[in-house]
């Protein structure tokens, strides 16, 4: 099963909204004749690569596959079915499947075909490779991170004036974490003072980003940079509709660049994140600025908390997030790594579904 786990990275980045998934088939006599990943929505299952990669090998064997294998027709056909054709003898799951289309339907099915089903062999682990999509499955919403970094004494940046705290270290980490995930979510304020391009710099993404941006009262200028970066993925600006039909020459030309924008009768969160998540947006990482990050602390609407401590000092500036300063059960055990001269401080903010 450690196998299946390791094997299933390979579709880290590439399977939304899918989960990453490893399998192993392993002969009567022990050997390891076939693995393999999901790599990609629409693509065959782990199951099936797996068996494919037996070439004929699996009467008898047994199947380790880091979740409960499918039952249900979606965009490939039930792997349940193969598994039971090929006559695999054994099939050991770290994870049920949290989708309610299967959630334990699959484990039923193989056990009605007389094959002897192993569930929660390294159970934890493969909950932590699924996180982002039991969150999107079971809530039809994306797994949300607020990720902040702040100097030695509290502060995210001078006021009115950009400013790089994190170390190189720490901002390849931050790249290469922008390159898995579905979205990007910042405020106008934000933008306007450090007017960011939001790209996966430095990071192969395989598919397209997608930046939201929250500007209710529709400020930001047509030549803020990150308009200028459609190539990398789509663009949503989130506006009131109450302000956007007092600035009608603005919407024309920023539709005509490729900007989505769009238009809400209220500054519910919990709506826009729901409308997020029909359109496949399983995560999504919060970055700036703190007014926008408390917003969603206040809708509780955050599944994972980043913290980068540099140690730097600023002496004046911009103020952390009001949520990460107070006492929260969940802020008293952080886990920690460093990078360069730089901590980063994680949290998962636990919330039953």
């Amino acid at each position: 099963m450690e196998r299946a786990l390791f094997v299933a990275e390979r579709g880290r980045g590439l399977t939304s909204p899918n989960p990453i998934v490893g399998a192993v088939v392993v002969s009567r006599d022990g050997v390891v004749v076939g693995q393999g990943a999901h790599l990609g929505a629409g693509g065959p299952h782990a199951e099936i690569v797996a068996l494919e990669a037996a070439e004929g090998r699996t009467r008898g064997a047994t199947l380790y596959v880091t979740l409960e294998p499918c039952s249900h027709h979606g965009r490939t056909p039930p792997c349940v079915e193969r598994i039971a054709s090929d006559g695999i003898a054994r099939v050991v799951f770290a994870a049920q499947d949290p989708n309610p289309r299967v959630n334990g339907s699959g484990a039923e099915f193989l056990r009605g075909r007389g094959i002897d089903v192993v569930p929660g062999v390294c159970r934890e682990a493969a909950e932590a490779q699924v996180r982002t999509f039991r969150r999107w499955v079971t809530t039809r919403r994306p797994f949300v991170i607020v990720k902040s970094v702040v100097s030695a004494d509290g502060y995210v940046g001078p006021v009115g004036a950009p400013m790089q705290l994190s170390g190189l270290e720490a901002d390849r980490f931050f790249q290469s974490q922008r390159a898995e995930v579905d979205a990007l979510a910042i405020g106008s304020g934000t933008v306007l003072t450090d007017d960011p391009r939001l790209t996966a710099r430095g990071a192969y993404r395989a598919r397209p980003f997608i930046r939201v941006v929250f500007d209710w009262r529709m400020r930001l200028p047509h030549t803020a940079r990150v308009f200028s970066t459609l190539p990398a993925g789509p663009v949503i600006m989130v506006v009131l509709a109450s302000e956007a039909e007092h600035r009608l020459e603005r919407q024309v030309v920023l539709g005509r660049a490729g900007v989505m924008i769009e238009h809400r009768e209220s500054r519910s969160l919990p709506d826009v994140v729901r409308w997020l998540g029909a359109r496949d947006v399983t995560s999504m990482i919060v970055e700036g600025g703190p007014a926008l990050q408390d917003a969603f602390f206040e809708a509780d609407l955050v599944d994972r908390v980043q913290l980068l401590v540099s140690p730097r000092r600023l002496g004046a500036g911009v103020p952390l997030a009001a949520a990460l300063e107070r006492d929260k059960e969940w802020l008293r055990r952080p886990a920690s790594r460093t990078f360069g001269h730089d901590r980063l401080m994680e949290w998962d903010v636990h919330r039953p579904d």
